[in-house]
């Protein structure tokens, strides 16, 4: 068995690697460098090069690749770059796929809650039309579209909508981490906004569920069945490192000058997403609870 892997140097590439590789699966991670030996094969998304006999004959293609999102300030070239690397890369690698003779069953493909937009205190699961916003309109609605070559070609394509990943090793979590545990933890605008969160082992468990089961296909929430809002959130980390967190609010205002356009859409505006779709095919979780999974990460 070969899975191919685009993104395995960030955190969830990385982790779905090492998990992959611990169960005997051959993985053949697709890298924009000079490869380092059988196991990588170079690729440039943005020129439409990939090799197609890496991918001819594989079980599966996991797409995780793109520039971050919360990596640095939203400046115009910054979303010109979160836009690109996503429709670029999942379209050079859906039509590489659709036009192999022996073609993996299977594409997962990386994708967001920010689909949905600002839900406020609606609950959404997968059956949810898309939201607006520069997340929703710009970026995951024609980076789910990119995958269509794939999906017309026969191929299982599953979008994996994902939410807040905590983990100790990356991500926001490791960012916001050191502040609280100087005890200068707190809400951020209004704290009402939801966060809808999974645990990084939660997540690599998932994505292995979804590769070996052929009935589900499309969009699949990749959240905790309990999302909480940011005040909820905040408190709870601080309980779990052991600090207090600060009564007063960061405003809006302040968020907005440090980080741009994120601070609208990825931190004060929020999405109560629901895994319904992993839900009803019987995924079970291992952290459900967000005071859990955050001692399990930390």
């Amino acid at each position: 068995m070969t899975i191919i892997v685009t993104g395995s140097s960030g955190l969830l590439g990385s982790a779905l690697v090492k998990a992959l590789r611990a169960d005997g699966t051959r993985v053949v991670c697709l890298v924009r460098r000079v490869p380092q030996g059988a196991d990588e094969s170079f690729w440039n998304p943005r020129k439409g090069i990939v090799d197609p006999a890496v991918l001819e004959g594989a079980e599966a293609v996991v797409h995780l690749a793109g520039a971050g999102l919360g990596d640095r300030r939203w400046s115009d070239d910054y979303k010109r770059e979160v836009v690109r690397s996503r429709v670029e890369g999942t379209s050079t690698l859906a039509e590489a796929l659709a036009g192999l003779s022996a073609r993996p069953p299977v594409l997962l493909s990386g994708s967001a809650i920010g689909f949905y937009g600002d839900t406020g205190d609606r609950a959404v699961d997968e059956t949810a039309p898309p939201g607006t916003g520069f997340l929703a309109e710009e970026v995951v609605v024609p980076w789910e579209a990119a995958t269509a070559p794939a999906e017309e070609a026969g191929i299982r394509v599953v979008l994996l909508r994902t939410g807040l990943v905590l983990s100790g090793d990356g991500g926001m979590l490791s960012r916001i981490l050191p502040i609280f545990k100087l005890g200068l933890g707190a809400p951020l605008g209004s704290g009402r906004q939801y966060w809808s969160w999974i645990s990084i082992e939660d997540w690599v468990l998932a994505v292995q569920d979804l590769l070996k089961n052929p009935e589900i296909s499309g969009p699949v929430n990749l959240t905790a069945p309990e999302p909480v809002t940011n005040a909820e959130f905040t408190k709870v980390l601080g309980q779990a490192v052991h600090r207090p967190t600060m009564p007063l609010a960061v405003p809006g205002i302040v968020l907005r000058t440090a980080l741009g356009g994120f601070a609208e859409e990825g931190v004060l505006t929020g999405q109560r997403v629901l895994p319904r779709r992993l839900l009803d095919s019987g995924h079970a979780f291992r952290h459900t609870c967000l005071n859990e999974a955050l001692s399990a990460v930390l």
